[in-house]
């Protein structure tokens, strides 16, 4: 820059025009997405804004093409039903763990009125006319529909009305509605969000549906969130992140993928299926110059044909005689016979799918897995490499995901039913509670405390499970109830059905290869060595 004011200086003494100014160096930066800002790949710049405006522009799109694909798409629709069966298995069933600290019970006595409860719970949810308001249903099958719906929309809706039939004890129902239903407007004015009405707090307070009259046409209807007592009238379950009032597809990320997928899907079926028509060439060996002058012959002044014109017509005219009395057939029949002197048949085969296909199919596969939360070779069936210890892992670190999708869609939906069965049972007199109605009302979450138990974790192995499970046990790092969830059982029901098999052994006197109740020991060992050396 120095060098540069000298010269410009000299210049205008001498009265000459101005050199050009030298380019300047470009000042240091410091700080983030530096490489970002332009080159031969331009990002696109995204908009920072609240998730609930980011849900609100992209939910109708998004669950559209996703109902779509789990319609359409065989490996979307097939990973849906893995994590469906996965997560609920034959049906999500509870523990309940009630709380009567507030009463002064012990807990013998929170164990019996728990084990009574589940009992008549299970007996209204296993019968599709007492639990589905449409009759239709289990409640085993209304979980599995609710993580449906989950996976198609990133939501789930239900109500729950009372509905009083005839042979039935009881009125409470459960009722499934689409998530689409709910209405995509939005009132600050009305505190209406989304479909959803808010109090004060941001609490939901109501919920605004779009639905079909009677008549087909479209309606507008408001309903509750709670009755006065606090009571669930309608559920609305999602997941999401701060301010977020709607939930949104969890295969959102990969809708990108899919059609990508499915491009490179048809593309590679339509060539293959264009080089899978037989295609045959005949190959002469004539000069390529007597060939080129032939096609193009030559004609005299007057239109008559030239000595090349005639000559290749007279070739032609040979060759045309030769095959009216040779039959090629190279379709059904494939028939072959003697070519005219000089040519030879030459067959092409396909060369689609190239060897790029599969490797790159399969990256796309494993991205869908893994926001699907599901196992590459669950999603494809292809175990081509797998190990026990890549197996094993790839479920250890899918397990703590497809916990919380269940602890956080289908089980709330289990919940609020769970608990308005109850507060039937406590308000009609079937099940005592110290207080009675008004009692459970004020101790609602206390009493209705639950774990909900499902399919067991898929084990690679099932003896080196066990194995582990009791030296883990040995250890005194685990306890029975840890194992039993494990597989998928309760503790209780375990210790109850043992000692209940255990007196009924004894009442028959039937004691040949038991002992505690259970397989001899030394042949239950002997028969898992005998395993281990298989």
């Amino acid at each position: 820059m120095v060098l540069s004011r000298i010269r410009q200086a000299a210049a205008a003494l001498r009265g000459g025009p101005l050199p050009a100014a030298l380019p300047s160096a470009p000042a240091p930066q410091a700080g983030y997405l530096r490489g970002l800002q332009g080159g031969p790949i331009m990002m696109p710049v995204p908009v920072l804004r609240d998730a609930k405006d980011d849900v609100r522009i992209a939910w109708g799109r998004a669950a559209a093409r996703t109902i779509d694909a789990m319609h359409n798409n065989g490996w979307i629709a097939g990973v849906v039903e893995q994590m469906v069966s996965l997560m609920i298995g034959d049906g999500l069933r509870p523990n309940l763990k009630p709380d009567f600290s507030w009463a002064g019970w012990n807990a013998k006595q929170e164990g019996d009125w728990g084990r009574l409860a589940e009992r008549r719970f299970q007996a209204w949810a296993g019968d599709k006319w007492a639990c589905d308001a449409g009759g239709r249903y289990t409640l085993a099958q209304m979980q599995a529909a609710s993580v449906r719906s989950w996976f198609g929309t990133g939501e789930g809706v239900a109500e729950l009305p009372s509905i009083e039939r005839p042979g039935i004890e009881w009125r409470t129902k459960l009722r499934l509605v689409p998530s689409h239903w709910l209405s995509q407007k939005s009132s600050p004015a009305d505190r209406l969000d989304h479909g959803v009405y808010h109090d004060h707090h941001g609490a939901p307070a109501g919920y605004l549906f779009e639905m079909r009259g009677p008549y087909g046409e479209r309606i507008e209807v408001r309903k509750a969130a709670r009755d006065g007592y606090g009571r669930p009238m309608l559920l609305h379950v999602f997941d999401g992140q701060p301010g977020q009032v709607r939930g949104i597809t969890p295969f959102a990320p990969i809708l990108r993928v899919l059609r990508d997928y499915d491009q490179l899907s048809n593309a590679t079926l339509s060539a293959a299926m264009i080089h899978a028509v037989f295609a045959a060439t005949i190959e002469s060996d004539a000069p390529s110059a007597e060939v080129l002058d032939a096609l193009t012959p030559d004609t005299g002044p007057s239109g008559t044909p030239s000595n090349n014109a005639t000559a290749f017509s007279t070739y032609l005219g040979e060759k045309a005689g030769w095959y009216e009395n040779v039959d090629i057939d190279v379709g059904k029949g494939a028939r072959l016979a003697h070519l005219f002197t000089g040519e030879h048949l030459k067959l092409h085969a396909s060369e689609h799918p190239n060897s790029t296909y599969e490797p790159f199919a399969n990256f796309l596969l494993r991205e869908i897995a893994r926001c699907a939360g599901g196992v590459f070779e669950d999603l494809t069936g292809d175990y081509r490499g797998a190990t026990y210890s890549s197996v094993r892992m790839g479920i250890a670190k899918q397990w703590p995901l497809l916990l919380f999708r269940r602890r956080h869609v289908p089980v709330p939906v289990s919940q609020a039913a769970l608990e308005a069965f109850l507060e039937e049972e406590v308000d009609s007199g079937a099940l005592i509670v110290p207080g009675g109605i008004d009692a459970f009302v004020r101790h609602r979450a206390a009493i209705c405390r639950a774990e909900w138990r499902g399919p067991a974790k898929p084990q690679a192995d099932e003896v080196k499970a066990a194995k582990a499970h009791e030296m883990y046990r040995n250890m005194g790092v685990l306890t029975d109830e840890q194992i039993c969830s494990d597989l998928g059982t309760d503790w209780e029901d375990v210790y109850y059905q043992r000692a209940f098999e255990q007196q009924t052994r004894e009442e028959l006197n039937v004691h040949g290869g038991i002992t505690n109740g259970g397989t001899d020991i030394d042949d239950a060992e002997a028969s898992v060595k005998q395993t281990e050396v298989e």
